[in-house]
């Protein structure tokens, strides 16, 4: 387990597309991408993956006793939809900016911004207080310029050249599991939530609904190579790559 200075817990997955340096961690002038597939799977297939990645990896230490834990996350688009309509046209170079915690845990908050391009991602990630996750969620944004944190500044950039602002919740359980070689992280994803046109992610009361029929997503991501035992433990052999993404059922809602 990792921790700022301040404390705060630091996840590995915040890591992804990140560097640090003395005195603390934040976004730079750097690039790291990673292989990304995605597939949605069956509920026999989510009991049969779980229990061959238990046999070949480890769940994330942050998973705790039950082997999961909640995502929130709160999306930003344009006025024009244009991160949903990239999307759905597949659109190969994009970009989504969103904020998200953990459990329930308003004490960690992350905002994110997330690169695709020709089917490989990338996440620039840094730490935002409480007072500032609602700032932004509700278009406060004088503060954001002067915040000596660059990711913050991009954001001030595009919600005031683009009209960015939060437009949905979304909420989910994740089991997520780690590999060391290759950097492989298998993450199984259900109990998909939206918050319809809810924007106020920090009130634990929001009140949320399913997207649609039930779904569960793996994911897989790797760095230069993804291990034959993996591999083979999701089956990944028998099924092709899905287009399926969370923001984009939940927006179906609101």
């Amino acid at each position: 387990m990792h921790r700022k200075n301040d404390g705060r817990r630091i996840r590995p997955e915040d890591f992804l597309g990140m560097v640090c340096w003395k005195g603390g961690c934040g976004t730079k002038n750097m690039t790291i991408y990673r292989n990304e597939w995605k597939h949605e799977i069956s509920r026999s297939d989510l009991i049969t993956i779980r229990q061959r990645m238990r046999a070949v990896a480890k769940p994330d230490e942050h998973a705790g006793p039950k082997g999961s834990y909640q995502v929130r996350s709160l999306y930003f688009d344009t006025p024009s939809d244009r991160a949903l309509r990239e999307k759905i046209d597949g659109v190969s170079v994009r970009e989504k900016f969103r904020i998200r915690y953990y459990n329930g845990d308003t004490s960690l908050i992350h905002l994110e911004k997330k690169r695709k391009e020709s089917g490989r991602g990338c996440k620039q990630s840094v730490l935002l207080t409480r007072e500032e996750a609602q700032a932004i969620a509700e278009g406060r944004l004088d503060w954001m310029p002067g915040s000596g944190r660059a990711l913050v500044a991009e954001l001030y950039s595009k919600m005031c050249s683009q009209g960015l602002r939060a437009k949905t919740i979304v909420d989910y359980t994740r089991e997520p599991f780690v590999y060391e070689p290759g950097n492989v992280r298998v993450t199984l994803d259900y109990h998909i939530r939206t918050g319809l046109g809810c924007t106020d992610f920090l009130n634990p009361d929001c009140i949320t609904i399913p997207a649609g029929e039930p779904v569960i997503i793996l994911e897989v991501k790797w760095d230069a190579f993804l291990p034959e035992v993996i591999r083979m433990a999701v089956g990944l052999s028998n099924r092709g790559s899905s287009a399926f993404s969370k923001y984009r059922v939940c927006r179906l809602y609101g």
